[in-house]
């Protein structure tokens, strides 16, 4: 077994990130107070380790016993097989947002080779939603994506789940932060869309391998969905949900917070009411986080599909006519000059299933081809 000083800084901050009953708090202080150096943090005498603030006798045991509580080799062999990486602060990679917030993890076990470059906006909400959350969840995600944002989420049930299927859609980035070690899939059904992500855009943990989800897993990876983000956003959530947790850290850090309102007698909105209702920005469309952010020109991400130096124009003229599919050309020629048509004169009028409708009109919405009326029906946007 290796002393302190033969391992590389990575493996000791590997060892240190491991460690039970060391918060990240108090290791960021212990390695201020040892020059930033983990291999000195793990090489540091009982004596020492306790003259720095919050280091008691059981944290100073971890560190002087650390042999007993990690085994290193099993853990590199773990992310060798996988495919994992392990990225420190220092690292590109490292969301640079988090390094901002009063206890950012020492480093992040990653899956994927998306490094951040763009923006991030969390879209995050309830396990238990209606089919109206998942809706607009999936569609905040899609277009957030196009306009280039990274959409950060916790790949749960419900509105996590609709969120980064919203932006892997359109083709646009998205990264999911989990509260367990990154060889867990939880829940086990999304498989597919782990794996997706991690083709896409990124899978994070703060978490050694094997660690399993509790209480306080959770409430340490929603830090890390709203302290790497710009903005967050409520979709559906009860007023104890687990997604208010991350409002308030959302809040304490500074993001840029919205709810979406959804319907009074609905418990699972009565979450973002709250927040509406506490001061959080009331969202309708993304145009909202748009100009609130208020980006300076070439610090707005390039959306999906143009070059670097073209104006996004969210929310404004006739949409992009190019890169259409066939049937939403199809859908887009029938409400020319002027119609206004439902969802089944459509079906009627092109010949397509109820499902292609649906999915050609929502992207037309979203390529801002389209507006849909009160009525519920559509017509093409001047």
């Amino acid at each position: 077994m290796k002393n302190p000083s033969e391992l590389s800084e990575r493996q000791a901050f590997l060892v240190l990130n491991a460690l039970p009953n060391i918060g990240p708090i108090t290791l960021n202080r212990m390695l201020g107070e040892l020059g930033g150096d983990p291999r000195s943090v793990l090489g540091a005498d009982v004596g020492r380790l306790s003259q720095i603030k919050g280091v008691g006798p059981v944290i100073s045991a971890s560190i002087a016993g650390w042999r007993e509580h990690f085994d290193l080799a099993r853990e590199e062999a773990r992310m060798a097989q996988s495919g994992a990486t392990f990225i420190t602060a220092g690292d590109v990679g490292y969301p640079s947002l988090l390094k901002e917030i009063h206890d950012p993890p020492i480093a992040l076990y990653r899956k994927g080779q998306y490094e951040f470059g763009a923006p991030c906006v969390a879209i995050v909400g309830s396990r238990r939603t209606t089919l109206y959350g998942q809706s607009v969840a999936k569609k905040l995600g899609a277009e957030l994506a196009r306009l280039g944002f990274c959409v950060v989420s916790g790949l749960a049930r419900g509105i996590d789940t609709a969120a980064h299927e919203g932006a892997l859609s359109v083709g646009g980035k998205t990264a999911a932060v989990l509260g367990t070690g990154i060889d867990l899939i939880y829940p086990p059904e999304n498989l597919e869309l782990y794996r997706k992500i991690e083709a896409e855009g990124a899978i994070l943990s703060e978490f050694p391998f094997g660690r399993r989800a509790d209480r306080q897993s959770f409430a340490m990876r929603n830090r890390i969905v709203s302290g790497m983000s710009e903005a967050v956003v409520v979709v559906e959530s009860d007023v104890s949900g687990g997604a208010m947790i991350t409002a308030r850290f959302a809040g304490e850090q500074g993001r840029l917070l919205y709810a979406v309102p959804g319907r009074i007698d609905q418990t699972s909105s009565a979450g973002c009411h709250q927040l509406i209702r506490d001061g959080a920005t009331l969202l309708t469309s993304v145009d909202d986080i748009l100009s609130e952010l208020n980006y300076l020109d070439g610090l707005r991400p390039a959306p999906i599909g143009e070059k670097a130096d073209q104006s996004p124009a969210a929310g404004s003229g006739a949409g992009n006519r190019e890169g259409l599919t066939a049937e939403e050309r199809s859908v887009l020629a029938q409400l020319a000059n002027g119609a206004t048509l439902g969802v089944d004169d459509l079906m009627a009028a092109t010949g397509l299933a109820s499902a292609q409708v649906s999915a050609a009109l929502m992207m037309l919405e979203l390529k801002r081809c389209i507006v849909k009326r009160a009525d519920g029906s559509f017509e093409e946007r001047g």
